[in-house]
């Protein structure tokens, strides 16, 4: 068993739905949480950026002693995510759009994601193994992220903004909507209430429990008698993170700032 933490990190809150489950999970295990607020949005920067910023993330969890690094951000994941695991000892766990979760009961599917997750790699490799027969509709997020980093989920603000984004593709007869950037996570509840009936596949709770498979696989989990609990680095404004991070429901105090 070992008692060091699990890394996880995002360009800002939207991660914290990962660790929301790995908490549930698994509360006996630490968690170190890094934000890097001050690159956010991911989405929309060159892949050679995300990548050097997720090395350098990366390095600063493991000097933290992290056994196991989540990369809860799919931008992150399709840019990065592959070499990650080429270049170090430690097991990383990464994010994928649930498209073979959400093929295997609807024909007609929205996959909701940055324009970053959508051109990758990783992306393309899971719509073509898991989207024969279905229609895929591919929609950008536009600036959702950026409503649920400001502290805006649950609100009439956010509403708005989804139904503009998804109205089109659901009244052309989608009937499932994948989330594809942990951010939209917290925006669930607002698009429950915008389109009723619709599936809402969020891979949050799937990612945490595959990463604590890989613990156990490894046998790398924390002693059930192990404190628990969970450190913040923001790399911009910790006040902005602080209050963003409230409004979705989280407590706690951002610990250190880090470039």
């Amino acid at each position: 068993m070992d008692p060091h933490p699990i890394g996880v990190f995002d360009s800002g809150i939207g991660g914290l739905s990962v660790v929301r489950a790995l908490q549930s999970l698994a509360p006996h295990e630490r968690i170190v949480y890094f934000a890097d607020t001050d690159w956010f949005p991911y989405g929309g920067r060159p892949e050679a950026e995300i990548r050097k910023r997720s090395f350098a993330i990366a390095r600063r969890l493991m000097d933290a002693g992290c056994k196991l690094i989540v990369v809860a951000c799919n931008t992150a994941s399709a840019a990065a995510l592959k070499d990650l695991r080429e270049a170090s000892p430690l097991p990383f766990v990464g994010m994928v759009p649930g498209l073979k979760s959400a093929a295997s009961s609807s024909r007609h599917v929205v996959v909701l994601a940055t324009p970053g997750t959508l051109r990758g790699e990783l992306y393309a490799e899971v719509e073509h193994r898991f989207a024969n027969g279905v229609r895929v509709v591919d929609v950008s997020g536009a600036n959702l992220a950026a409503i649920v980093e400001s502290g805006l989920a649950g609100t009439a603000t956010a509403r708005t903004a989804v139904r503009a984004v998804l109205g089109p593709a659901i009244e052309a007869g989608a009937d499932t909507v994948v989330l594809g950037c942990t951010h939209y996570a917290f925006l669930a509840a607002d698009i429950a209430t915008e389109f009723p009936g619709l599936a809402i596949i969020d891979t949050s709770e799937a990612v945490a429990r595959h990463a604590l498979r890989v613990l156990a696989d490894a046998g790398l989990e924390a002693p059930p008698n192990n404190e628990g609990g969970l450190d913040l680095i923001v790399s911009g404004d910790r006040e902005q993170f602080r209050t963003a991070m409230h409004s979705v429901g989280f407590a706690g105090e951002p610990a250190e700032a880090a470039s």
